[in-house]
């Protein structure tokens, strides 16, 4: 078999073993060559028929191969002619797949800091699951193969058996876990991710002495079927609450027609609508926020730095999070660590 480089694609070597499905192993081959500069503008490569034959490969699978490099202008066909490089310059970029639970403020940071990161050295897209399983894995179906790294933000609940055949099918230095990270997958994959429970611990812990002067302190805790929260959170409150002997409870929501039931209370919120009701019934009975009633929010934006004079917060360093995974990338150094989580004291409280 001959190319524009003489004898090249005799390099090539199938590894039925491997986790990269085999049209995959064809795509990195024939980009690797390109970057080497071994295969260059307008050189030829063997046809569908003479890589099938060679390699003994189904002719989808190597067509799959081809039809992946072209809708990337890597390749081109010419009729009569076969196959021929076309455009050796963009396959220095990687193709990163991000997969997250849902859109909000929060990950619009961790996509804006990945995609500033990577810059010009990879193309980057963007799917949600809204913590469908049945989505998430028909994505997965549909993507593993395609792309050169995955970062996901899985948060479910749970992972069944086929979800968890699925993410590792992904091989581990191309993989980045965001955010949650499931303790059902196991693995020398990279992570970036939050303590849910020891965070909040820890942070309440910092501010003690502040919350001290309440009587009570009241979690709202959303229930949020679509999107879950993790339960770590309520775990990690009730043990600070015990250790510290405060008196406490845990709602879902704060709705506009809910009592504050006395002075004292001191209210950790997660959802945002949660902290405009509790604002708002504390202006109505005239209350003064940081005296008669406390509040810490989870994860800070502009808003509550102004709001009510300044809103106590508690959160994660999001754009921390997307930089971390894209440096993973580009210096190809996988590693799992926790994500900086920290307490923003203001007038709140």
């Amino acid at each position: 078999m001959r190319t524009g480089s003489e004898g090249l694609m005799d390099e090539l070597e199938i590894n039925a073993d491997s986790k990269t499905p085999k049209y995959k192993q064809i795509i990195n081959f024939i980009i690797n060559q390109i970057e080497k500069g071994k295969l260059k503008m307008d050189d030829r490569i063997p046809s569908i028929n003479e890589t099938s034959e060679e390699f003994y490969l189904s002719r989808d699978t190597v067509e799959k191969a081809y039809s992946f490099l072209k809708e990337r202008n890597i390749i081109t066909s010419v009729k009569g002619k076969g196959y021929f490089v076309s455009n050796a310059e963009l396959v220095s970029k990687v193709n990163v797949c991000l997969i997250f639970n849902k859109l909000s403020a929060h990950k619009k940071i961790i996509f804006n800091s990945i995609f500033k990161t990577l810059g010009t050295h990879a193309s980057v897209d963007l799917f949600v699951h809204h913590s469908d399983l049945e989505l998430f894995k028909n994505l997965l179906k549909k993507k593993i193969g395609e792309y050169n790294y995955y970062v996901i933000m899985p948060h479910f609940e749970r992972f069944d058996d086929e979800s968890l055949k699925l993410l590792k099918g992904i091989p581990e230095d191309q993989l980045i876990i965001l955010d949650k990270l499931p303790e059902e997958l196991q693995g020398n994959f990279g992570a970036i991710y939050q303590d849910f429970k020891n965070d909040i611990t820890k942070t309440l812990e910092q501010a003690l002495e502040e919350l001290k002067k309440y009587k009570k302190l009241v979690l709202v805790f959303p229930i949020d079927e679509m999107y879950p929260y993790p339960r770590e959170i309520e775990q990690g409150f009730r043990k600070f609450c015990a250790t510290n002997r405060f008196a406490f409870d845990i709602i879902d929501e704060f709705g506009p027609g809910r009592d504050i039931s006395e002075k004292g209370e001191a209210f950790v919120v997660i959802e945002e609508s949660d902290l405009v009701n509790i604002v708002k019934k504390a202006r109505t009975l005239n209350w003064q926020i940081g005296k008669d009633v406390g509040i810490i929010s989870y994860n800070d934006t502009p808003l509550k730095e102004v709001l009510a004079e300044g809103i106590t917060v508690i959160s994660t360093d999001f754009k921390k999070m997307g930089t971390r995974a894209a440096e993973m990338i580009l210096k190809k150094n996988f590693i799992q660590t926790e994500n900086p989580f920290t307490l923003i004291k203001r007038k709140s409280l």
